[in-house]
């Protein structure tokens, strides 16, 4: 699979949310998407992640940034997350994980000397017209946040 880039399309998907309805990629035309894929619902990083997202909604509101969580859970775990942590965003369940291996995110993983196939941290903003306007790979759970604003306030 191929790595996206800036200017390339952003793959389109449709996925449930935490609600269990549909969300498309297609329905945020003309604002900025900020599409963040994450390993595991309710584990520390994510939490720590998601969190800070929340804290920050309001910001990123005002640069016309919608933000969405994408992981491999059910909608049922997503909706827990959710209330646990009073997150103010869409989480998305890509539970075949097609979105993930779209986005090139869904890679092999080591762990403790274990391999395994999972979901490697990796967030794409996408600009209003779908594109990839910019891809953020290195950052740390707890700056995420801090990585995308100063970014968009750049």
């Amino acid at each position: 699979m191929q790595t996206l880039k800036v200017g390339d399309p952003a793959p389109q998907f449709s996925l449930s949310d935490q609600d269990d309805k549909t969300v498309s990629l297609t329905d945020f035309s003309g604002k900025k998407v900020l599409v963040y894929f994450y390993p595991r619902a309710s584990t520390p990083g994510c939490t720590v992640q998601a969190c800070a997202l929340r804290d920050t909604k309001s910001e990123l509101d005002s640069l016309n940034v919608v933000v969405l969580g994408i992981s491999p859970d059910t909608p049922k775990k997503l909706t827990n997350f959710i209330t646990k942590q009073a997150l103010n965003f869409t989480l998305l369940a890509d539970e075949d994980h097609a979105t993930c291996e779209a986005y090139n995110v869904w890679q092999l993983k080591k762990f403790m000397g274990r391999e395994n196939m999972g979901v490697v941290r990796k967030s794409f903003l996408i600009d209003e017209k779908g594109n990839i306007e910019h891809v953020f790979d290195k950052f740390k759970t707890k700056d995420h946040h801090q990585v995308v604003l100063d970014y968009l306030n750049s």
